[in-house]
């Protein structure tokens, strides 16, 4: 019978793993007293035998097997019995793991469905609050146009020159060859100004064969809500990636949603460069957390690469600012590989697609400068430098760890270029600085531009209320507690790897080692990063914040982290953290819903209309009364509006990322400063303008942000206007022009005429012939 066990634990499948094991302790000692029962009836037949008494040796060798089976009828009931009963634990094995595979493939489905689901309702939510606030069916062409609010038209108008160019090619021709949009100049509109997203939008809508069916307006913003759809699904897999249920991602969509002013510009600024590429960088993120992720198989490993490939070339193409955030993820990244928390092979195959995508984007861009001048390329020639000179940086004790780990990192900053080099395209490069040093209090200016930079809304701090906002819709309480969860069980960690203790490949939610997770540290690490970049951009921090939020509520690891720090003896703590996982999340959720539902319900009934009857007949006036060669001078917002209404040429953009139409706004600004007429005309007639827009709301603007009028900042810079310890002391010598200029007194009538106005614009045309009336 030992036999008969050892060749059954050997043969029987059942015998491998957790079943295996149990099948063996249950038949172990049952197989002993089989053995002996069977030991003592051959002995009594054997001594039977020795007697005389039952058959001889010769028929007992003769027909040994059926004298075997007869002396032991119990024993080959039991071998019988064993054999039925091992069949019996691999076909339950089999089942088993047929049902879990089943569990896995349907939690998959219901995941993916809800994900997809949210998605598609975020979006019908966009459409019907966007027609409900500016009843966008109900109106003319040229008011639709109107309500892309703070220039973002401009971008419209360009798609719109596409549809009606005669071919792609020739379109695409005359859009890098642009002398109709800047007076004076010629310019690259598709690399000045980023157009890949409207190419690629009007190429759709022509080979969609949708002219027949849908409006170009409504594919364009479509189009754009479809990507915001992407976008609440990406952070949706963020979460249900971390935590392992998709209640995670359910509750990171309700947060993004809730706090949508503070997630997204999409509603009033629909065509921003931001609104397109920030869903990519969603989905960037999504596929870079499953790639680091240690429990993935190498199928779903190579999807990931190639999405998060894809997804990064993307991104650097569609915004101009792109590679800059990605040097913020760079630097994250850098920290886990210097703290050795993810394989370095990894670490080898992020760097390889931030190389390619940079480089790629390099030759579509028209070779632009200040791709090869990023901070990102920058790091990864210094990551590569630094990691050659340094090749034993994760050997040693403690001590040894710490100071080569300091030496690396000062090895990459003296390989990085000096402040400012390299990180910011040439001729730029001093004014970014200044700007910086400005936004973080290292210095003060009276120069216009940074400070009118400063006073932008999305540069602009965040204050109080975002908090505040944050609060109330229990995001930042729990923030707070998941990352200081996380951040201490990750310095756990790091001091784990410094130590010499190696990367583990898999850890088990029972030990409570959250931090050891490398996507649960990459998150750690990027939401802190980017909430100190906050103070430049809101928008790329809280989404994260919600999708982290939601994965730390969710996620038993995180309370049993918790658990095991505490040592929970009176519940065990498994237990109690997979109680907690799903009571807490319910009771969030049961309270948002009960509070924030029905405002949501509320904004899509409640009625609103954008009406701007001034600007409406402005740009009428334009069309029909302006000459075809007529140039307009006003501040870059109006300008982007002139632009997509009427199409005829302006003397600047509404573009804050090239120094030159900054300095041109600011030549078309000096009209509500206190300059002389002559001043003004000679500034206006160097960009060749034939008519200026005054603009009441500027000129009579009287609140604003602390010091943010443009009046103010004006005076200012042009010394006009001085603090002194508090007190405000004025040198100009003339009044300010847009309050002067409607006197029609000499000599203001001698270099202006004024041709239109209404209750919110004035126009009037420079004069090109000056005839000085007294």
């Amino acid at each position: 019978m030992a036999e008969l066990r050892c060749r059954r634990e050997k043969d029987d499948p059942a015998s491998e793993g957790p079943l295996g094991r149990l099948y063996e302790v249950e038949t172990t000692d049952e197989d002993d007293s089989t053995a002996t029962r069977a030991g003592a009836e051959v002995g009594t037949a054997d001594g039977a035998h020795a007697d005389g008494e039952g058959p001889t040796a010769g028929d007992a060798r003769k027909g040994g097997t059926d004298v075997e089976g007869a002396s032991s009828p119990k024993e080959e009931e039991k071998v019988d019995h064993l054999s039925a009963n091992g069949t019996g634990s691999a076909e339950g094995a089999h089942r088993c793991s047929k049902s879990v595979l089943l569990q896995r493939v349907v939690k998959l489905f219901i995941g993916c469905l809800a994900a997809v689901t949210c998605g598609m309702i975020y979006a019908v939510y966009l459409s019907t609050y966007h027609e409900r606030k500016f009843w966008f069916s109900s109106r003319q062409e040229m008011e639709r146009e109107i309500t892309f609010q703070g220039g973002s038209g401009l971008y419209y108008y360009y798609y719109k020159h596409m549809l009606f160019a005669s071919s792609f090619e020739k379109g695409v021709y005359e859009l890098t060859r642009d002398n109709r949009t800047v007076s004076g100049q010629t310019i690259n509109a598709v690399e000045q100004l980023s157009l890949y997203p409207e190419l690629l939008c009007s190429l759709l809508y022509k080979l969609s064969g949708s002219q027949d069916s849908i409006e170009p307006v409504y594919f364009y913003i479509g189009v754009v809500f479809g990507l915001q759809a992407v976008y609440v699904t990406a952070l949706f897999v963020c979460s249900w990636v971390m935590s392992g249920t998709w209640v995670a991602g359910l509750l990171a969509v309700a947060w993004y949603i809730i706090n949508r002013p503070d997630t997204t510009t999409v509603v009033y600024a629909i065509p921003l460069r931001d609104n397109w590429a920030l869903p990519y960088f969603s989905c960037q993120v999504a596929a870079l957390t499953s790639f680091l992720s240690n429990n993935i198989s190498a199928a779903t490993e190579m999807f990931c690469y190639l999405l998060m490939s894809v997804t990064t070339f993307t991104f650097i193409v569609m915004w101009e600012h792109g590679h800059y955030v990605l040097f913020v993820q760079g630097v994250v990244l850098l920290l886990l590989d210097c703290f050795d928390l993810i394989p370095a092979r990894k670490t080898a195959d992020i760097h390889k697609v931030y190389l390619s995508s940079l480089l790629l984007a390099y030759v579509l861009q028209y070779q632009r400068s200040a791709l090869l001048s990023s901070p990102l390329l920058s790091l990864l020639v210094a990551s590569l430098l630094a990691r050659y000179l340094q090749q034993n940086m994760k050997m040693g004790p403690l001590v040894a760890r710490l100071m080569k780990l300091v030496l690396h990192l000062y090895l990459l900053l003296c390989v990085l270029h000096s402040p400012g080099e390299g990180f910011f395209p040439l001729d730029q490069s001093d004014f970014i600085l200044k700007f910086l040093e400005v936004k973080f209090g290292l210095n003060s200016t009276t120069e216009f531009i940074p400070n009118l930079l400063l006073c932008e809304e999305g540069f602009q701090s965040p204050g109080q209320d975002l908090f505040l906002r944050l609060t109330q819709a229990s995001v930042l309480p729990f923030y707070v507690l998941v990352m200081l969860v996380c951040l201490f069980s990750t310095m756990q960690a790091i001091y784990r790897r410094l130590s010499g203790e190696r990367l583990m490949g898999g850890v088990q939610m029972e030990q409570g080692r959250i931090g050891e997770r490398p996507e649960v540290i990459y998150h750690v690490f990027h939401t802190l990063l980017f909430g100190a970049l906050a103070m430049l951009m809101k928008y790329l921090w809280t989404p994260y914040v919600c999708a982290f939020t939601a994965f730390g509520v969710c996620s038993p690891e995180l309370w049993v982290t918790v658990f095991r720090w505490v040592r929970l003896k009176s519940v065990h703590p498994v237990v109690l953290a997979l109680i907690l996982s799903t009571a807490v999340p319910t009771i969030i959720a049961f309270s948002l819903w009960r509070e924030f539902f029905p405002r949501v319900l509320s904004e899509l009934t409640e009625v609103q209309e954008f009406y701007d009857p001034d600007t409406v007949e402005l740009m009428n006036w334009i069309k029909s009364h302006a000459p075809l060669a007529a140039v307009f001078a006003a501040s870059p917002a109006l300008l982007g509006t002139v632009k997509v209404c009427t199409g005829w040429p302006v003397t600047s953009l509404p573009l804050y990322t090239d120094l030159s139409l900054l300095q041109r706004s600011e030549s078309t600004y000096q009209v509500y400063a206190m300059r002389s007429a002559e001043e003004v005309y000679k500034l206006l007639t160097a960009q060749q303008s034939s008519f200026v827009i005054v603009e009441e709301e500027l000129c009579n603007q009287m609140s604003s942000v602390r010091g943010c009028r443009i009046k103010d900042l004006l005076d200012y810079a042009n010394g006009h206007v001085v603090y002194d310890k508090g007190e405000t002391y004025t040198f100009a010598k003339y009044g300010r022009f847009c309050h002067e200029i409607k006197m029609n007194y000499s000599p203001y009538t001698n270099y202006f005429t004024r041709v239109f106005w209404n209750r919110s614009y004035h126009v009037y045309r420079v004069n090109s012939v000056i005839s000085f009336q007294y």
